[in-house]
């Protein structure tokens, strides 16, 4: 049944899928781990984040040492601010002897979430020490995240620098060393690095709205408007799009 239910996902058919998982599940009246591991990940797919949690959890009941249960509901918490209770299913797969630069990042991003940033500096070194080539730059951009909300920029600047020398693909640190540019004054090395995020990710918003605030501050009205237009197609909601978008437009009116 769960090979079937692999198909049937795989032709585009997770509700046909979930209903022969379901149907399987109600006649074990255990209840299978493996189903309701199973129905979580199409549930998580779909992007029902509550249908999925309540399956993950029900694993758990099955399976207090389930690994792939805790890692989701650790996840889960964490995306919908709640780092406290992360770090406590975090934790928990420490104690079932999972130890991986995976997880201790996990752990430091929900320590610095919590504001416990000492805990957070000793968690990002236990994952430098164990992160392979595809992981080390992760790593080294939360650092980056965590010196910029200490307030420490050269730690960060230097930061982005190593992820953009791991990844060079990397539009976030990219952009992150843009903005960091600009505060020194750089007006030149931060077009060139926002264009450079840009050209790796065109749907990074952050980047489109930097280089449309430098065009605004040099006084090219006309370019700061078309890319902030750009900015608010790739996210509508962004405030600080909109902020700059009406005050290049009162800009254009008073000329």
């Amino acid at each position: 049944m769960l090979e079937l239910s692999k198909v049937y996902t795989r032709l585009d058919q997770p509700n046909t899928a979930l209903d022969l998982l379901k149907h399987q599940l109600e006649e074990e009246l255990a209840g299978s781990l493996h189903l309701q591991l199973a129905i979580g990940r199409i549930y998580d797919g779909l992007n029902d984040l509550d249908a999925s949690v309540g399956f993950y959890k029900s694993a758990l009941i099955a399976d207090s040492s389930c690994v792939e249960a805790i890692a989701c509901l650790g996840a889960h918490h964490f995306y919908t601010d709640q780092p406290e209770i992360a770090l406590r299913f975090y934790r928990r797969l420490l104690q079932t002897g999972v130890n991986s630069a995976a997880l201790w990042n996990n752990l430091g991003l929900c320590c610095f979430a919590a504001g416990q940033y000492d805990m957070t500096v000793v968690c990002y070194e236990r994952a430098l020490s164990m992160a392979g080539d595809e992981e080390v730059a992760d790593v080294w951009y939360n650092i980056g995240q965590l010196a910029l909300g200490i307030g420490d920029l050269g730690l960060a600047f230097q930061s982005f620098k190593v992820v953009t020398s791991l990844d060079s693909n990397h539009a976030e640190a990219y952009t992150n060393l843009g903005v960091l540019e600009m505060r020194r004054g750089s007006v030149d090395a931060a077009m060139g690095m926002f264009k450079a995020a840009h050209g790796i990710a065109p749907g990074l918003y952050e980047a489109i709205y930097n280089m449309a605030l430098l065009c605004y501050r040099s006084g090219d009205f006309s370019e700061s408007y078309r890319l902030v237009q750009q900015a608010l197609e790739a996210n509508p909601d962004h405030g600080e799009s909109r902020e700059l978008l009406k005050i290049v437009k009162s800009a254009f009116t008073s000329m």
